[in-house]
């Protein structure tokens, strides 16, 4: 009785649409903890890296020399590097091109915002999927939970008594449907609320370093242009 309750031995006599679900079900929980693993090592390099550019970037480092460095050896994950190496590059553009302040300053903080939309898109970067499976996997292990019975009802039509031991392995293969849905689902869901919000604490900083950037810019454009007049 026991070897017939055994997990593999109910798995393996489960019907067919249970086996495919559990199976969906399966290589949603593997793709999902690959994600998981995967966009824990991006926000941790991103938080580093944040850290790490925003000590130099605040050490009194000449601008210009800071653009230099970063844009000769670009650092992985730094999205605040990024923000800072596009309005960088297109104020000392934009300067070269013209003389109006505001026009230099409104496509600078253009190009901030475009790049700053790039490391929103690469931060929320699979969290859809997870959010994806914390949400269905519970109801498609449910449905196969629910095929499961249904058909051992059914089975049970064809009996003359109907015991426990006729009864037990049909609910139990079902039954293991639903327990791989919450599998599944919860470390899906738990992850996509923490990665959510790291991704949420590392835009704001993103931001909040463009807007200082920003104002850094302006103050030295219009000493420039005070000065040329």
């Amino acid at each position: 009785m026991e070897s017939e309750l055994s997990v593999w031995h109910l798995i393996s006599n489960a019907g067919l649409l249970v086996q495919l679900v559990m199976l969906l079900l399966g290589l949603a929980s593997v793709i999902s903890w690959a994600l998981i693993f995967q966009r824990l090592q991006v926000f941790r390099k991103a938080k580093r890296a944040q850290v790490e550019f925003e000590e130099r970037f605040w050490s009194g480092m000449d601008l210009g020399q800071l653009y230099r460095e970063v844009n000769a050896e670009p650092t992985p994950f730094s999205g605040v590097e990024a923000v800072f190496r596009a309005g960088f590059k297109e104020f000392s553009r934009l300067r070269q091109q013209s003389r109006d302040a505001d026009a230099v300053m409104e496509g600078t903080q253009r190009a901030m915002r475009v790049a700053f939309s790039r490391e929103q898109e690469r931060l929320e970067t699979h969290l859809p999927f997870l959010a994806t499976v914390g949400s269905t996997s519970p109801y498609v292990g449910l449905f196969g939970t629910v095929w499961g019975i249904m058909n051992s009802f059914r089975g049970l039509a064809q009996v003359q008594q109907a015991t426990l031991a006729t009864v037990a392995p049909g609910i139990s293969e079902a039954l293991i449907a639903t327990a791989m849905g919450l599998f599944a689902a919860i470390p899906a869901v738990i992850a996509y609320n923490r990665f959510s919000a790291m991704s949420d604490a590392l835009l704001k900083n993103y931001e909040t370093f463009a807007e200082e950037f920003s104002s850094i810019l302006h103050r030295r454009v219009h000493a420039s242009e005070q000065s040329a007049a």
